[in-house]
């Protein structure tokens, strides 16, 4: 269902966010230029789903603890004794986790990176979320947000998600959400939502939104089965709506870019903030003092394939 039209034009012109590869149709190609992400249906296998599910409730149950894993819980439902797997909502950085990072290593999922980052991949940013149903408070509602808003590396082009639904995403437990074409605008003014200076109970630690956005902006509801992957540039606009249901949706996701690409200094950019708060974190976290914004981006990088050069 959806309220926004988007572009399926057949006619190429000069190709920006694609490079030239013997996968993607031609309106494959076009579809993205226009729209800013391509969804690719069945892309991994169920036996594949069941092992990263598998081995997230391991890390729930504290059975494995990957270095450097952040581990989000809903406070609610941890004071309740609810058990690990129905509390914790995701599971961030997960790049030393040998069986979830094999999602980033997927033959079939780096086939499609290809051919928007290149040859030379890294995988920057990783995360399994698990959806819980959501209070009143909405608790697990995503605001709209550009992703390069937390990305101190540049050119935008180069870098891709790739979000892969572990159960049928629809509008009912939340699905993404997006805004066709948004991926040719500016990098835009993001924080917490109004009101919210620091987010209710921890819970929604760094979900940023964009402050100006339209809320009658024309959206597409990304309806997914299990499986389904949906690859989207870092400046689409896009979030998640409510989970109504009862139910858990659960999806894993990495951020790729080409090793070619290159560090920025984000101070005096709209990108300042974040880089206080990500870099106050990560102090906290690690009890460290020495600590920047490239230092953090370079323990989360791992080279999946090609060569290493910039990142």
């Amino acid at each position: 269902p959806t309220s926004a039209q988007v572009s399926a034009a057949t006619q190429p012109g000069r190709f920006r966010y694609t490079l030239n590869n013997n996968l993607l149709t031609t309106e494959q190609r076009q579809f993205y230029e226009e729209n800013g992400y391509l969804v690719i249906r069945k892309l991994v296998s169920d036996e594949d789903i069941e092992r990263f599910r598998k081995e997230f409730i391991r890390i729930c149950n504290k059975e494995v603890k990957p270095l450097g894993a952040m581990i989000m819980k809903d406070q609610v439902r941890r004071s309740q004794s609810a058990p690990a797997e129905k509390a914790v909502n995701k599971v961030q950085d997960f790049q030393e986790d040998e069986e979830l990072f094999r999602y980033c290593t997927l033959p079939q999922v780096l086939r499609y990176v290809e051919c928007f980052t290149g040859p030379n991949i890294m995988a920057m940013h990783t995360m399994l979320i698990n959806k819980l149903p959501d209070s009143d408070k909405q608790t697990f509602l995503h605001p709209m947000h550009q992703d390069l808003h937390y990305f101190p590396f540049r050119p935008a082009e180069r870098i891709v998600c790739a979000w892969t639904a572990m159960e049928r995403a629809h509008r009912d437990n939340g699905c993404l959400v997006v805004l066709p074409g948004t991926h040719t605008e500016p990098l835009r003014p993001h924080g917490y939502p109004e009101g919210q200076v620091e987010p209710c109970g921890g819970v929604n630690k760094l979900f940023h939104g964009i402050l100006d956005l339209d809320e009658n902006s024309p959206r597409v509801h990304v309806v997914m089965e299990k499986g389904d992957t949906v690859f989207f540039h870092p400046l689409l606009i896009h979030g998640s709506g409510v989970n109504k249901t009862s139910g858990f949706r659960k999806s894993i996701s990495c951020h790729f870019a080409s090793s070619e690409c290159h560090y920025i200094d984000v101070k005096n950019t709209v990108q300042e903030d974040i880089e206080k708060e990500v870099v106050e974190q990560a102090r906290a976290k690690f009890n460290v003092t020495s600590v920047d914004l490239k230092d953090i981006w370079s323990f989360r990088a791992r080279l999946v394939q090609g060569e290493r050069m910039n990142l």
